[in-house]
């Protein structure tokens, strides 16, 4: 059998991860180039009996302005200011720097060493977050995501005669990325953060030969951080994955299985007990793309990826069922369908290689879950790295499921010592959960260096919005600021961004950006009287270093 050749590396790789400062399809490659600007620079490939060290990643600083959002205040915080019955997280003006290191070894195409890691993502320089403590970043300085360090990636990988197998903790990703995002791909509005990444054991092939359209991988994991878990956390997850696709071109089909088994071991009021999770995780997705007939620079997209949660857990279980283990049916998908103008689809090399005006439209839905104590948990949630605009998900939402979560955990409430069951899975984290949106985009590049993003959020929730937390405290079935959870519209969201890109020596750039969002408000944001917050809004400039 034949040594595999550079292209089924890129195969291999695109199995469940991007590649590390590398493309790993001419589809993902286009999506880069012509839809977004790079996360790191694209490298040649390595020599053949070359020992080469590189070093990829950037530095980026935001200074972020925002009207502060009025949300239910914790019962520490009532004690402290009697009759206050919301405060905002205190967040309106701050300043978050952050370094991404990604360096690399490599002796020829067969052997490769990679490493990445983040320093001071999540770190404020001004007003920190207050009482969003349960949030997976809360922007407090004194949260649950580490220390001022935080390393992602450090394994190897050798690609032999029959495929590629990859040792050490490594990051996990696949397709559009709702159901596992890395953390690492470029977006149009705001940055990524953290990422799911396990210690991982992964072979991949081409059961077909190197040139045939299908590649499989398995894997073997112990999930170090994602959304349902945090070893640092006490958290024990081990997952098998099964990913296989296949390729021709630009054209794709592909399956990722995942079956995972989590404990997690649990005290209350001196009692130690282990809690579980065990769910089956189906994920089917595709994506194609082709000219468009009468231009010859012009060519259409279209991708889709739909993800099935089942399984069972006493780490979800009901207040309402104790003793009783938790159902998981969940749902989720999302389709994107674009156009780009002033590109060449077989042309991937710079300048041809970018599109002067895209546009496209995405759809997403997450099923939701309306009864928090029938014993079926039925919410998904989208990794919080596929984001969907600047405001919604990722500010009011992400901070309101937050603060609920730390109303449960208060000190002050009654059964503090024995917190409501699943609480550290209640904050979104920012993804889209129980919720389906339109998110029509558009991208101008007068030049290739210089982008002019434009975007429109229209969401509503797709169950009656219900909160956990009122639910179990106080018997009332109402959504997280007392109002009528029947009210399912989420309101409509306006984006804009401008970024531009300045080619410096040394293969770096310098990036400049401003961005910002406006959101109005639908009933399912309103309080008890039926009062809808005031407009939010947020403004951020950034700067920053790629190399």
């Amino acid at each position: 059998m034949r040594a595999f050749g550079s292209s089924a590396i890129a195969a291999a790789i695109a199995v469940t991860l991007t590649g590390v400062a590398r493309a790993e399809s001419p589809y993902d490659e286009a999506q880069r180039a012509y839809v977004l600007a790079p996360l790191a620079r694209v490298l040649p490939p390595n020599e053949p009996g070359t020992l080469r060290f590189t070093a990829t990643g950037f530095i980026n600083l935001r200074a972020q302005l925002q009207r502060s959002i009025p949300m239910p205040a914790t019962l520490s915080a009532k004690a402290e200011i009697p009759g206050l019955v919301s405060s905002s997280i205190h967040q309106r003006a701050f300043v978050a720097p952050w370094v991404r290191f990604t360096p690399m070894f490599e002796w020829g195409s067969a052997l490769r060493f990679i490493g990445q890691v983040d320093l001071a993502q999540g770190k404020v320089l001004g007003n920190q977050a207050f009482d969003v403590g349960p949030d997976p970043q809360p922007r407090d300085n004194a949260g649950n995501i580490g220390s001022f360090v935080l390393p992602r990636w450090l394994y190897g990988e050798l690609l032999t005669k029959v495929g590629l197998l990859r040792v050490g903790m490594q990051p996990n990703h696949w397709a559009m990325g709702i159901l596992a995002n890395d953390g690492d791909h470029a977006q149009l509005f705001g940055v990524p953060r953290l990422g799911q990444i396990s210690e991982r054991i992964l072979f991949a092939t081409k059961p077909l030969g190197e040139k045939g359209p299908l590649t499989t991988a398995l894997a073997g994991d112990l999930v170090y951080r994602d959304n349902f878990a945090r070893l640092t956390r006490g958290d024990v997850a081990f997952q098998g994955v099964l990913a296989t696709f296949l390729e021709a071109g630009p054209h794709q089909i592909g399956f990722f299985g995942v079956y995972r088994a989590q404990k997690t071991e649990r005290d209350s009021v001196g009692v130690p007990y282990n809690d579980d999770l065990k769910v089956f995780v189906f994920d089917l997705a595709g994506h194609t793309m082709a000219p468009l007939p009468g231009f010859t620079d012009a060519f259409a997209f279209a991708e889709a990826e739909g993800a099935m949660q089942i399984g069972t857990s006493s780490e979800l279980r009901s207040s309402a069922r104790p003793g009783e283990r938790a159902t998981i049916q969940a749902f989720g998908a999302a389709t994107r369908v674009g156009f780009v103008f002033g590109g060449n689809p077989t042309r991937w090399q710079p300048p041809a290689r970018y599109g002067k005006l895209v546009a496209q439209v995405e759809w997403g839905y997450a099923s939701g879950d309306a009864d928090p104590n029938d014993g079926v948990q039925k919410r998904f949630t989208f990794d919080p790295n596929h984001r969907v605009g600047l405001l919604l998900f990722d500010e009011v939402l992400r901070w309101s499921s937050a603060r609920a979560a730390a109303i449960a955990r208060d000190p002050l409430l009654a059964n503090a010592s024995r917190p409501q069951p699943g609480l550290e899975y209640l904050p979104t984290g920012g993804g889209v959960a129980g919720a389906q949106y339109v998110n029509p985009t558009f991208v101008y590049r007068p030049e290739p260096k210089l982008d002019i993003r434009a975007g429109i959020v229209v969401a509503q929730a797709t169950s009656d919005v219900v909160s956990q937390v009122r639910a179990t405290t106080t018997g009332r079935y109402e959504n997280e600021f007392g109002g009528n959870p029947t009210r399912r519209d989420l309101g409509v969201e306006l984006d804009l961004g401008v970024h531009k890109r300045i080619p410096l020596s040394y293969d770096m750039e310098a990036i400049f950006g401003a961005e910002g969002g406006v959101l109005f408000p639908g009933g399912a944001l309103a309080d008890a009287t039926g009062t809808t917050m005031k407009t939010p809004w947020m403004a951020v400039l950034q700067t920053g270093l790629g190399f």
